[in-house]
């Protein structure tokens, strides 16, 4: 079975920006590496922000931070 990422999920998480803590407002591809890693030991939070900071470990720890800077740059996000 193949699988096919979300297209709009994909590019929220792109657009994504930390809610909270020393790392507020940055883009969760632009949090360092041992913040991820130190999530993982601790326990990512409920919901969409804990599931997009586990894939963004998942992206940095694979090198594949690059494809999400693109779609940052390809698919700026509109201004509400």
């Amino acid at each position: 079975m193949e699988m096919q990422p979300d297209r709009e999920q994909l590019l929220e998480m792109a657009h994504y920006r930390m809610p909270f803590g020393k790392y507020k407002g940055r883009y969760l591809v632009d949090l360092p590496l041992p913040y991820l890693v130190w999530f993982r030991q601790k326990g990512f939070p409920e919901g969409k922000l804990g599931n997009y900071l586990n894939t963004m470990l998942t992206i940095k720890d694979n090198n594949l931070e690059p494809l999400i800077r693109k779609l940052q740059k390809e698919f700026p996000k509109e201004s509400s």
